[in-house]
């Protein structure tokens, strides 16, 4: 007998993350008010969890969670492949460094209405002033507002859009998919804040990109 599909898919591509956190991802999904989805995990080839804390915790929610693993070639790619294996309607995305709150999907499956995709502001933790700010796409030197800015793990619509579009590595893939997307599908971006979006310490995403970009000028 042939088993039920998935209305979202979650992909989680993870690279040398704290067990800490992916923990919390991980059960920020698991926790959702909205049950009907997988999760899919790409391991990009991580190289620090040598007692294999994530495999371990996987295989407890087998029902849930599928894992893949394969060398490192980056976060583009590692969701791509997710993208391919998905199995669900709708197709979203989670940083491993992120969480979401309970309601998330729910807020996502209730707010997209004729949409295909939609992006949203999230909820931003952060320790200063400076951390609400990234370097502009289109010029560097400038500084604009993450609410400005469209955030690759709120993304969320049919699979059908993300399989045809799919993404490219670079500095603001995200709203590179985006802008793609909108040229041949209905977006639109909302403002749920339920996805919780850490930048409040040095070695999230987005920091990384926000200090490979600034470096160029220094």
């Amino acid at each position: 007998m042939e088993m039920s599909k998935p209305s979202v898919s979650v992909l989680m591509a993870v690279y040398n993350t704290d067990f800490v956190l992916l923990k919390r991802a991980i059960d920020s999904v698991l926790q959702q008010t909205f049950q009907d989805y997988e999760l899919l995990i790409i391991d990009d080839g991580s190289t620090n969890d040598e007692q294999n804390l994530l495999l371990d915790y996987v295989k407890k929610h087998e029902d849930k969670i599928t894992y893949f693993r394969h060398k490192n070639c980056g976060q583009a790619r590692s969701i791509n492949l997710g993208i391919y294996n998905s199995t669900g309607t709708y197709i979203t995305i989670l940083d491993g460094d992120d969480e979401y709150k309970p309601n998330h999907l729910l807020a996502c499956i209730d707010s997209i209405g004729t949409s295909d995709l939609i992006a949203s502001n999230a909820y931003i933790i952060v320790d200063t002033e400076d951390d609400y700010y990234v370097p502009d796409r289109f010029d560097n030197y400038q500084m604009i507002h993450l609410d400005e800015c469209i955030l690759f793990a709120t993304l969320f619509g049919k699979k059908e859009v993300f399989a045809d579009i799919q993404f490219k590595d670079g500095y603001a893939a995200d709203a590179d998919f985006y802008e793609r997307a909108g040229q041949k599908y209905t977006v639109n971006k909302l403002d749920l804040r339920t996805y919780v979006y850490y930048r409040n310490y040095e070695d999230s995403t987005c920091d990384k990109l926000k200090k490979a970009v600034l470096s160029t000028f220094s």
